[in-house]
């Protein structure tokens, strides 16, 4: 069925993500190692340290969201709606996913917004001055494997309660 390779497709987009949130994470480790052993050993700190790593954080966190949602390590309290008839959990589940989907297609469209604001304005890091636009479009690009995800489980919710 076409939903099942559409699935695939975005987790395999997912892991592709991930292993730039990967990076993040490593460049993050990285730095804070030089910057501490640095600072700790030869009285020497890494200029731009705590920019890099905030700029690392981002990345970290946005492109490691999706695959976080696809294996189910996102917070989740199922602890009422187990308790409700099948149909119900659907449409429950139904209702869930729209406004997942709708808020991450609204936070997108406010990042993309953000990216422009920060492009014309120049807006830079404090200390060495790394652009910022470039890492609110990342974000945004980050979120629509995110939004892909909530419009394949409103798709599974909705035919559940229909077939239910």
């Amino acid at each position: 069925m076409w939903i099942e390779k559409f699935e695939k497709l975005n987790r395999r987009l997912s892991g592709w993500a991930e292993w730039i949130g990967i990076a993040g994470l490593l460049l993050m480790v990285v730095i804070t190692g030089i910057d501490v052993i640095g600072g700790k050993l030869f009285t020497w700190r890494l200029l731009g340290a705590i920019d890099i790593v905030t700029l690392s954080q981002i990345v970290a966190i946005a492109f490691s969201a999706a695959i976080a949602l696809i294996v189910g390590r996102h917070i989740r309290v199922e602890f009422l709606v187990d308790r409700f008839p099948r149909r119900a959990q659907a449409v429950v589940n139904s209702f869930i996913s729209l406004l997942g989907l709708v808020l991450f297609l609204l936070i997108i469209w406010r990042l993309i917004v953000l990216g422009l604001s920060f492009q014309t304005a120049g807006e830079t890091t404090a200390t060495i001055y790394i652009p910022l636009y470039p890492f609110a479009y990342g974000i945004a690009l980050a979120s629509v494997p995110v939004c892909l995800i909530f419009l394949v489980d409103l798709i599974k919710s909705i035919a559940k309660a229909v077939r239910t």
